[in-house]
């Protein structure tokens, strides 16, 4: 009986030992994420795509007179309609020159239709129910791909009167057409490797990319997936799977793997927006916090002549300083405080946003706030 449980015992070792030597552990932290939606399969990109075209239709808001090339382009258009026209005596309001933009996917095909972004070059003021002529949109290299046009919708709307009142919801410049693009013609297309697939991952982390190969070697029952580096991970395709390589490639896909980020504080001093990623710790700080303002105020007073003298009727300004110090409010954080304790401590202090990303640049000036600060 003894003998027995010895060997059982030595038996479930080995293949403890074994699964470990196949599957090595790392930290399970963060959060679940499908493969696709962290990573993407090396050598297939989509391609950017750029066009020079005309808006027209606009409600006199298109290019001024100081926008030289849209005339001209104008000009060009019309004589290919057996319209001669010089360029430098057109005087219109209603085209807007455009540079159009766009993304091909690389399992894009002839005939398929892609979303376009119209951009507005000159000088006009807004491209409100303007349509895109035919625009030739070009590829990388020069070649032609695709043909863009049709009506722009720019989610927003704007109005003015003759004596400069003005009212404007959204930007109104940059226009978007759904499907605007027919693809002509498509690039070659890469074939996919049958030996091994690398999928990149669009956040490097060495933590990220081992729990990126243990997923992939769970799923696959073999160790056949391995992190190169901390934003690439490499799998040998199996011998059943070498005929139908974009099976393994859907499986793959779909394997839901924890990623791990790095502890980030984004700040946007210009629209005051602070985000405090999950994982930012601080150390044991005091902060104190208290407002000083400044206000001068500039009140103009009518200084009058006596009656019946030479004097002349003045104006004397009459400024007034006045000048207010809060009362400084101390918080104390412990060490290892999360970010509720952190945004509970601040929001007590009653700090504004700009207040918040003063306190955190100085907490990590002195050392106390356990994050990256990236300043937008």
């Amino acid at each position: 009986m003894h003998s027995f449980s010895l060997v059982g015992r030595r038996r479930n070792l080995a293949i403890g030992l074994a699964v470990a030597g196949m599957l090595w552990q790392v930290p399970t932290r963060g959060a679940e994420s499908r493969l696709k939606d962290v990573a993407t399969l090396s050598g297939v990109s989509p391609a950017p795509l750029v066009g020079y075209g005309l808006i027209v239709g606009l409600n006199k808001t298109g290019d001024k007179r100081q926008t030289i090339f849209s005339t001209q382009s104008l000009a060009n258009m019309l004589s290919r309609f057996g319209v001669e026209v010089p360029g430098d005596q057109l005087k219109v309001e209603n085209i807007a020159a455009v540079l159009v933009t766009a993304e091909l996917s690389p399992y894009q095909r002839a005939g398929a239709r892609i979303d376009v972004l119209a951009s507005s070059i000159g000088d006009a003021r807004s491209l409100q129910g303007g349509t895109l002529l035919p625009t030739p949109m070009r590829g990388p290299t020069g070649e032609m791909i695709a043909l863009a046009q049709g009506p722009l919708s720019i989610g927003g709307f704007g109005g003015g009167s003759g004596g400069g009142s003005s009212v404007q919801v959204n930007h109104l410049t940059v226009g978007r057409i759904p499907g605007g693009a027919i693809v002509q013609t498509v690039p070659p297309i890469a074939a996919i490797p049958t030996g091994s697939l690398t999928f990149l991952l669009h956040e490097p982390d060495y933590i990220t990319a081992a729990s990126v190969a243990q997923a992939v070697n769970a799923h696959l029952g073999v160790v056949l997936a391995r992190a190169t580096d901390p934003g690439s991970v490499t799998v040998q395709v199996p011998e059943q799977y070498r005929d139908r390589v974009p099976e393994l490639i859907a499986e793959l896909e779909a394997i839901a793997v924890r990623t791990d980020v790095v502890a980030r504080v984004v700040i946007n001093e210009r629209t005051g927006t602070v985000v405090v990623g999950g994982d930012v710790r601080l150390s044991a700080a005091a902060v104190a916090h208290g407002n000083l303002s400044v206000r001068i105020t500039t009140r103009y007073q009518v200084s009058q002549p006596a009656p019946f003298s030479t004097g002349e009727t003045v104006v004397v300004p009459t400024e007034k300083v006045e000048l207010q110090e809060g009362r400084a409010r101390v918080v104390t954080l412990d060490e290892g405080v999360t970010l509720e304790s952190v945004t509970s401590a601040l929001n007590s202090l009653g700090a504004s946003p700009r207040d918040i990303i003063a306190i955190l640049q100085a907490l990590k000036a002195a050392g106390a706030l356990r994050a990256e600060i990236v300043i937008l």
